[in-house]
């Protein structure tokens, strides 16, 4: 499904608030929607691999990476697993690499940049909590919309029809 954050802000302004306009997209989707699932963790991504190997199904994995740029914490064998799980889509706070793979991968993938270097495989970070960044809270179970004009989140599911 596609959708206009442009048109959902028109609509719903006083139900959602907009990500701060930091992210690039990346993956085979321009655009996606689903029920947030939060993850913080820094330059690690061994929970990464742990959350995009279950059932994504109508969900976005939103990592806070701190906003570090020294290490991708999403790569070509996360989005293909992600994608092969049903998520909908990942925002990262933090960098991806393998950018042109990741292009054709059916997954909607949003990040700050892009990098090289990966980052390491421990298991360290935290699973459903609040998590901030860009100018927004995000909570688990929020709702989050994205496309090539933005990223907006509403705390419940919004009409699209």
């Amino acid at each position: 499904m596609q959708y206009n954050t442009s048109e959902l802000c028109d609509f719903y302004a006083d139900l959602i608030d907009v990500v701060d306009p930091i992210f690039c997209n990346y993956g085979g989707r321009s655009s996606f929607a689903g029920k947030v699932v939060t993850l913080k963790c820094f330059e690690h991504l061994g929970l990464i691999n742990e959350l995009v190997a279950i059932d994504g199904t109508g969900k976005v994995l939103v990592i806070d990476g701190g906003g570090s740029t020294r290490r991708a914490l999403i790569d070509l064998g996360i989005a293909q697993c992600a994608a092969n799980n049903g998520w909908e889509g990942i925002v990262c706070y933090g960098s991806v690499r393998d950018v042109d793979a990741l292009d054709g991968v059916d997954i909607g993938i949003q990040a700050l940049g892009a990098i090289p270097v990966g980052a390491s495989e421990q298991n360290i970070g935290e699973t459903d909590m609040a998590i901030n960044f860009a100018g927004v809270t995000l909570l688990p179970d929020d709702y989050i919309y994205a496309d090539n004009t933005g990223i907006i989140l509403s705390p419940e599911a919004l009409d699209i029809a």
